[in-house]
């Protein structure tokens, strides 16, 4: 792995706050699928950034984009538009109504946890005062902000910021009739994930998720589904709400439509978004020329390749190999959104660690279990590299 040498002006100590714990790897550069360290030592990247860059490191599509916005126009304020940022808005209000048959509207941010806080906001304008609740599930996660915080279900998480914001309730995943039970007259929104990616890759049911929808419309609830890990084909759908055959009244969205460019969304039926009026959310950076380009080449060169395609293919390669390694017991996901959960005895950190060490990255998405989310551009040929790695790494540790 790599030293991490490089100068630091006379410091003595790290310039980065401690919320991230020690880097292993210091990565300088990256091509498609590959990644190479300070000490010039390849990796095949099957984290991706946790499912950000979807179309590769150093796609040139994306990249050429940035690149010509960069010596075009940055930024202009929210007092003014511009052609890429209304452009984008376009084509992902086309691409969510393709998947929905509804017409929305959106709002760019610049995270999911900024897109998340912007839903939560509209759930509670939608609801009134009196009615602000949301309800969502234990093992998801929404993001860091302290609103995107206090709806994540991992109480740990909570521990050292409490007070947490109120109103949020969190019921078990995929059981409809906790989430029944939860549900009040102060509830406003149901908040879910269509797959638990930080939760250990645990996709939801689709006939819960149409309970769900159906529950809400009986409630008179929005239904609002974060498909930040999940969207931009990452699941084999566009977004993985399509599996169930559902239709959200509010979908968050970030990592993979930036493709490494950080930019974020919520979007929302037009009827639902009409609640929003001026004075009432905003950001500095909402619909930037520059990440809105990175936006647009994302979605042209996604809808070229056939992204869901991809990610079917490629999935359906890489969950069969999978199964065949040594100390698997299951493999979980959808698409190329997979968890590996290993035997008992086997430590998954030790094991990520371990394909680190031989050029293979992954991350351990809990005490048992490996996510694996690469490029939905990934060859056949590096699944099967990828495998191999696993395979010596698995054979060493059972042994």
């Amino acid at each position: 792995m790599s030293s991490h040498a490089f100068s630091t002006e006379g410091l003595t100590y790290c310039p980065f706050m401690p919320v991230f714990g020690a880097p292993q790897v210091m990565f300088e550069r990256g091509l498609g699928t590959e990644l190479w360290d300070t000490d010039g030592k390849r990796y095949l990247d099957f984290l991706c950034g946790i499912a950000v860059t979807s179309l590769g490191h150093a796609n040139p599509a994306v990249a050429d984009a940035v690149c010509r916005q960069a010596n075009t126009l940055l930024h202009v304020s929210n007092f003014f538009s511009n052609p890429v940022a209304t452009e984008a808005a376009v084509k992902l209000v086309a691409l969510l109504g393709e998947a929905t048959g509804s017409e929305g509207q959106v709002f760019f941010c610049n995270s999911g946890a900024e897109a998340n806080e912007a839903a939560l906001k509209l759930a509670r304008k939608f609801g009134g005062r009196g009615r602000h609740g949301v309800v969502s599930a234990y093992g998801s996660f929404h993001g860091r902000t302290l609103a995107a915080l206090a709806a994540t279900g991992q109480p740990t998480k909570h521990e050292p910021f409490h007070p947490m914001p109120d109103g949020f309730r969190h019921v078990p995943f995929n059981d409809l009739s906790a989430l029944e039970a939860a549900i009040d007259p102060t509830i406003a929104a149901v908040l879910l994930e269509p797959v638990q990616g930080e939760g250990g890759v645990v996709p939801a049911d689709p006939q819960y998720l149409r309970d769900v929808r159906a529950l809400c419309d009986e409630r008179g609830l929005l239904l609002m589904l974060d498909e930040v890990q999940t969207g931009f084909a990452r699941t084999g759908t566009w977004f993985g709400f399509q599996h169930a055959g559902v239709v959200p009244d509010v979908v968050t969205l970030a990592k993979a439509m930036g493709n490494g460019f950080p930019v974020g969304a919520v979007w929302a039926k037009r009827e639902v978004a009409s609640v929003f009026q001026p004075g009432d959310h905003g950001s500095t950076y909402s619909g930037t020329a520059i990440a809105t380009a990175a936006v647009v080449a994302v979605i042209d060169e996604m809808r070229r390749l056939d992204a869901p395609a991809l990610a079917r293919a490629r999935g359906v390669e890489l969950t069969a190999a999978l199964r065949e390694l040594p100390g698997v017991v299951e493999v979980r996901g959808q698409g190329l959104l997979l968890a590996v959960e290993l035997q008992a005895g086997l430590d998954a950190k030790a094991v990520y660690l371990a394909a680190l060490e031989a050029g293979l990255v992954t991350n351990a998405v809990s005490a048992t279990a490996l996510r694996l989310a690469p490029p939905l551009t990934v060859s056949s040929q590096e699944i099967v590299e990828a495998v191999t790695i696993l395979r010596h790494v698995l054979e060493e540790l059972t042994k």
